[in-house]
């Protein structure tokens, strides 16, 4: 089982995430790619985000009928900030040995993985896929990985990525860059303008039915 973790506020679920998403599925060969929104993000000011559920339903709505991706309420259930080491810790109790667990995270985000609880920790529990913007190198990253996360990760040019002799191994993949943001599509709907062909008409659907994030 080669299995992708990809968490977020998803506040709300764009084409972005969606591409991003299949893109990955495919670079990797991924036979399931669960997208996870945080329940409670710790980094996240909660007046900014709509509530979990609907947050949920609106990643269930926008994958609908397509294949591998799947929408995760696991933060939900649990209470509390929404921690990936937890998330990582619960799948990998989950699945056997022989289950490739991967953690999609994008390029920004990882610059800041220091500041996540227990940070260190995660590179022991799961691969990292790293998405970064067309051109960009993880090689980039060398002097932060070094003497943030580890020393003994050494870079492989030919494929991009890091490997350790003991943790997990840090991929990095250029996506298509969409340039659409969560932030600027709750700001056009607080503006009443419109957001069509930035999220699914689903998605678009559910945000009017529901009022939100006006």
């Amino acid at each position: 089982m080669r299995l992708g973790l990809f968490g977020g506020t998803f506040n709300p679920i764009h084409f972005g995430h969606l591409r991003a998403a299949v893109e990955v599925r495919d670079a990797f060969n991924l036979d399931r790619l669960l997208l996870i929104p945080s329940a409670h993000p710790p980094h996240k000011r909660a007046d900014h985000v709509a509530n979990a559920e609907d947050r949920l339903e609106m990643v269930r709505l926008a994958i609908q009928g397509e294949p591998s991706l799947e929408a995760s309420d696991l933060e939900l259930a649990r209470p509390g900030p929404s921690y990936t080491i937890e998330t990582l810790q619960y799948f990998q109790t989950q699945f056997d040995r022989e289950s490739d667990i991967h953690f999609i995270v994008g390029q920004d985000a990882f610059s800041e993985i220091t500041t996540w609880k227990s940070y260190q920790a995660l590179f022991v529990t799961a691969h990292f896929i790293v998405m970064a913007r067309p051109g960009a190198k993880l090689r980039s990253l060398e002097d932060f990985i070094h003497t943030q996360i580890s020393e003994a990760y050494q870079y492989d040019s030919t494929s991009d990525r890091y490997s350790h002799p003991q943790w997990c191994t840090i991929f990095c993949l250029n996506i298509t860059h969409l340039d659409i943001s969560a932030t600027k599509i709750r700001e056009l709907i607080r503006q009443g303008r419109s957001i069509r062909f930035l999220v699914p008409d689903v998605v678009r659907d559910f945000i009017d039915k529901k009022g939100l994030y006006r």
